[in-house]
């Protein structure tokens, strides 16, 4: 008997176990056997995407749907957390692979970074290495070949953000580009081959304004508001929960059900009249054996048909002997490619027909280099007998015998393994090298097929009729909520010591007081010795012999070092340091710190950092001692006031009271604190009774002034929040006035304070203000007029309101100097002895 193995791929969920299909999905993807068609959405960020229009696709139509995002959205604001940057890239690719679970789409990304909000294409192919990103967008198109593309920009200012633009940019070069043999020739070497397809065309958008209306009855247009009965809901329906994934940028949208048009324009290719798809042989005539004349790419479509009008909806497994008779006839298309797709798919459906579950668990969320594992390894056949377990494998290593399942009976095998020294410890590939301010550096082109990252898997064999399947299962850590319930987490590889810097930024001037540690963590028992903890300068060649530590390391206990030594503020390659610990003969031990990111609506997530403090090295001077944060949607404001010398109370609603306010010399808001906040707006009177008598209520940025459609008093004078940013970090930045307070109490800040800040300027600066505000700074973007929103300052009877747009959310961890010097200016700002300016909500707006 010969026997063929084959690797089953079951678009598998990291946090859970063998993802079991209802039989209304199973006979959906059986019908898509029927489907020979692909189509690829291009656009810049995770929740881009048009996912009605997917939804329809990838379910109605049935073809075979991806999104490439070209970037996993680091640069964005984060609405439930103070991650940013890769870190908040790491949240965005989790709740974009949620998304694609529920609409059924495949995802992928190109190694460009989102450096944050770009005005015009221009800018961003100055950031991003253009060809290096085309290049991906190329690799994408010839490895998944689809017939159409379509993008969801434009190329001009219409995309509203110079990425949206660059997207489409790439998307119709890379259009031409996969075609090409002379573009990107060491691709053809790497196992893909030329691909031109029919069309790309632009999926229209209206966005609820006419400004943003670019659809018309003269596009193409499809009605996309359908209902799937096999999945009990409407292509809007999943769309809704497809974008609500979208947690960390508050995209949460309502269910839309009955007809909706979507609208499309050709870009380039063969012309569409009826239908994206015109022109494309998407279907095999179903009452003929022959194969399809476009490529040879479907099986026999008979047996497809019978095995679609056979389907017991009761009983699947019925269905095994037809998909394994459909298998045989996979040996007649044309390339191997098409094979073991098809025979993919084909595996797919024999796994979920049989009701196999699988599971590979422990009771420990990590494993360390080095050390022992148990794991349990479970098994259940739940719909059909005489299905073989032949083996299990951990890399190498064989864990089972074999086993013939009893229908509906679990198979519990525990095993204890070795996790060795040289097993690597889990980081997401693309963060596995250093990246360029614009694109991450990725090992090779085939990363470009993984959306996230890799999990430490174990290879299931099992026998089917003759047939082997090899299927991959996640090992996880299994535990149980009281609340939750049962629990699934992916399993991480952590290395045998962890160091960590338990402060990111610190602030020279306060060393001999406030010292700040290392913190060193074994993750499991290690022998005494002696340690080095040496600070390295990432400039110079310059080492720190900062703490000695002379002790046995044991599991899960922090050593905590003070460090009092700190690099000399003269030379400026000694403003960051990366910590490292060496044993006495000078031998690296550890250098990483392993970071973890937790939200109940993703996987939990786990990753390697370099344990860095970057140095603030002038004196900065405060004068008060106690201020309060409201927090919003997450920053570190708390962190940088504590490091400035601040005595800092998080403040909640029901410590709104004037008696206990008094004592704050500022209250500070965080980001967006007003959005997300919705309390605030019933202690409005009390914060300006607060402010009134001689507090500071420091605002920082909102999106708006709106929240659940109802107007929110911020102020105690009018003023808008508007769109306007400045996106460029290394904007001029202009004095009103320069005796201004504000840059001269207790600190003295002068323009060049705005160097080396990062990504941008401001966010949603303040327009059409009341002449009771005063504008302390202008700037601008290339080619744009000056704004004047960014910080501005009202006195109010014996205090000051401040709405402060500038990203100090950002300056502030990376250690900017002068973000420091503002905040601490800010917060002292005097009290006002002459003005007693009363609240006057219609006070004329300045343009």
């Amino acid at each position: 008997m010969k026997l063929i193995i084959t690797i089953v791929s079951l678009f598998l969920s990291v946090n859970a176990t063998t993802q079991q299909w209802p039989s209304g999905k199973i006979l959906l993807h059986l019908k898509k056997l029927q489907v020979n068609a692909t189509v690829l959405y291009i656009a810049a960020h995770p929740d881009d995407e048009n996912t009605r229009l997917i939804a329809y696709l990838a379910n109605e139509r049935l073809y075979n749907t991806a999104y490439l995002s070209l970037t996993r959205g680091d640069g964005g604001q984060n609405l439930i957390g103070s991650e940013q940057g890769e870190e908040l890239g790491l949240i965005r690719t989790q709740e974009l692979l949620a998304a694609r679970r529920i609409d059924g789409a495949l995802q992928y990304f190109s190694s460009a970074y989102d450096f944050g909000y770009s005005k015009t294409s221009e800018e961003t192919f100055n950031i991003w290495n253009k060809q290096q990103t085309l290049a991906d967008v190329v690799w994408i198109i010839r490895s998944l070949k689809p017939d159409v593309i379509i993008t969801r920009f434009p190329e001009d200012t219409r995309a509203g953000h110079g990425h949206h633009a660059a997207s489409a940019i790439l998307a119709r070069e890379a259009y031409f580009a996969a075609a090409d043999p002379n573009q990107f020739p060491q691709q053809l070497q790497q196992g893909v081959t030329i691909w031109q397809a029919k069309r790309i065309i632009w999926n229209t958008f209206n966005f609820g304004s006419v400004a943003s209306n670019t659809t018309n009855n003269t596009q193409l247009k499809l009605n996309v508001g359908g209902y799937n009965t096999l999945l009990g809901k409407s292509y809007g329906e999943l769309a809704a929960e497809s974008r609500s994934q979208h947690k960390s940028q508050g995209f949460g949208v309502p269910s839309q059900r009955g007809t909706q048009y979507e609208y499309f324009l050709p870009i380039a290719g063969d012309t569409m009249i009826t239908d994206i798809m015109d022109g494309i042989n998407v279907q095999e005539q179903k009452n003929s054996s022959a194969f399809t004349q476009n490529n040879n790419t479907q099986p026999n479509s008979p047996l497809v048909q019978k095995l679609i009008d056979s389907f017991d909806i009761q009983h699947p497994e019925k269905s095994i002997p037809l998909l394994i008779a459909l298998k045989k006839t996979v040996t007649n298309l044309s390339t191997e490619k098409n094979r073991n797709a098809f025979t993919q798919k084909i595996n797919t459906l024999i796994i979920q027909c049989i009701g196999l579950y699988t599971e590979a668990s422990t009771n420990t969320a990590t494993a360390v280099q080095g050390d022992s594992l148990a794991i349990q390894l479970v098994v259940n056949s739940r719909l059909q007998s005489g299905i073989i377990l032949k083996n299990i494998f951990y890399d190498t290593l064989k864990l089972c015998n074999t086993y013939t399942l009893t229908k509906n009976e679990n198979t519990i095998i525990n095993k204890k393994i070795f996790i060795p020294n040289s097993k690597p410890v889990s980081q997401p590939y693309w963060l596995k090298n250093s990246r360029t301010l614009g694109n991450f550096n990725l090992a090779s082109y085939n990363n470009l097929l993984q959306p996230d990252g890799s999990y430490e898997q174990l290879q299931f064999v099992i026998e089917i009729m003759g047939e082997l399947l090899i299927l991959p299962v996640t090992l996880q850590y299994k535990h149980t909520d009281p609340v939750l319930g049962e629990l699934f987490q992916p399993l991480y590889i952590t290395p045998t010591v962890n160091v960590n810097a338990t402060s990111a930024v610190v602030l020279q001037a306060q060393l001999p007081v406030n010292p700040y540690t290392i913190s060193i963590t074994a993750n499991k028992n290690l022998p005494l010795n002696t340690y080095n903890i040496i600070g390295n300068t990432t400039t110079c060649d310059t080492l720190y012999r900062d703490g000695i530590v002379t002790d046995s390391l044991q599991k899960n206990k922090a050593i905590n070092v003070a460090i009092t030594k700190h690099p000399s503020s003269q030379p400026v390659c000694n403003k960051q340091l990366s910590y490292s610990l060496y044993n006495m003969q000078d031998k690296i031990i550890a250098n990483t710190t392993t970071k973890i990111i937790q939200y109940n609506h993703i996987p939990t997530i786990v990753y390697q950092s370099t344990p860095t403090v970057k140095f603030v090295t002038e004196k900065i001077n405060i004068k008060s001692t106690q201020v309060a944060y409201i927090a919003g949607a997450g920053d570190k404001l708390p962190e940088a006031l504590t490091q400035l010398g601040y005595k800092v109370t998080i403040l909640t609603q029901n410590e709104i009271n004037i008696a206990n306010l008094s004592k704050y010399k500022a209250i500070i808001t965080g980001v967006r604190a007003y959005n997300t906040q919705e309390w605030l707006g019933s202690v409005y009177d009390t914060l300006m009774q607060y402010i009134a008598q001689g507090g500071n209520l420091i605002v920082q940025y909102n999106t708006n002034n709106v929240i659940n459609g109802t107007k929110v008093k911020i102020a105690p004078f009018p003023f808008t929040i508007s769109r306007n940013r400045i996106t460029n970090e290394k904007a001029t930045v202009t004095y009103t006035n320069p005796n201004e307070i504000v840059f001269t109490k207790p600190n003295l800040i002068t323009p060049a304070e705005f160097t080396n800040w990062v990504q941008e300027r401001s966010v949603y600066e303040a327009t059409e203000f009341a002449d009771n505000y005063r504008s302390v700074i202008t700037m601008n973007d290339d080619k744009e007029a000056a704004t004047s929103g960014s910080l501005i300052i009202a006195p109010y009877q014996k205090g000051n309101f401040v709405y402060c747009s500038l990203a100090l959310f950002r300056q502030l961890p990376a250690g900017v100097t002068g973000a420091y010097k503002l905040l601490a200016n800010l917060v002292e700002l005097p009290i006002n002895t002459i003005s007693n300016t009363k609240i006057n909500a219609t006070a004329k707006p300045k343009k």
